[in-house]
């Protein structure tokens, strides 16, 4: 997988990921790939909702080990 762009947002609750991740996205092209690094385990089901909410792709969620990965596709 093609990563264009990673953030880290551990340490940070809702709704500081999912902000962080909106204008990450801002700034890519279309097709482009984000990758998020999250501790909150809200996450999981935030990260759901905001791509339903913006049409967003979620490529993928893994939790790894205490951390929560998801990756998008900016549309």
């Amino acid at each position: 997988m093609d990563i264009h762009k990673e953030i880290d947002t551990r340490g940070l609750n809702c709704p500081l990921p999912i902000l962080k991740a909106k204008k990450a996205l801002a700034d890519m092209q279309s097709g482009q790939l984000l990758k998020v690094v999250a501790t909150d385990s809200g996450s999981m089901r935030d990260f759901q909702a905001f791509a339903r909410q913006t049409g967003n792709e979620l490529v993928e969620q893994q939790m790894v080990g205490d951390e929560y990965i998801h990756v998008l596709r900016r549309r």
